[in-house]
């Protein structure tokens, strides 16, 4: 669980923005500290960019965990997860969210904005942020996934 006051990475491309400064407002009402990673409009711009600030923020403890939204959530899970120690998820509903943290101990949480409601996904980014990663057989798991990158 990630407890109210913690900091959180968030970041977006362009056609993520409006849910990203949606999802922004409720962490702030909710009691989180947010760094926002960019972008701050719609121009167009490259999501890799603010993917992977958003991941290097969460690999290096400056935030608890991380939030990145595009069009899909696929390409920015994509660059999340080449972040050494970065176990990005896209999920498209809160059963998702809560599965990735209980079983995967997910630490950056992905959306696509074209894909998933807004309200769908504030209830997720709540799930994703309330639930505990379970541990016992899962952890070992996680060891295995992790190591991939050491080879």
């Amino acid at each position: 669980m990630t407890e109210a006051g913690a900091k959180l990475a968030i970041g977006s491309d362009h056609a993520g923005f409006h849910m990203k400064e949606d999802l922004k407002s409720m962490l702030v009402e909710m009691g989180y500290e947010v760094e926002d990673m960019g972008t701050h409009d719609t121009n167009s711009c490259d999501y890799p960019d603010f993917a992977e600030a958003v991941a290097r923020a969460v690999a290096e403890n400056r935030a608890a965990a991380g939030i990145i939204v595009c069009s899909t959530g696929i390409g920015v899970s994509m660059t999340a997860n080449k972040v050494h120690g970065v176990r990005a998820a896209l999920v498209h509903h809160a059963y998702e969210a809560e599965m990735t943290r209980r079983h995967n101990d997910a630490n950056v949480l992905c959306l696509g904005a074209n894909i998933t409601g807004p309200a769908i996904a504030r209830e997720a980014v709540k799930t994703f942020l309330k639930t505990d990663f379970e541990g016992g057989r899962h952890q070992r798991r996680i060891d295995k996934m992790m190591a991939v990158e050491s080879k």
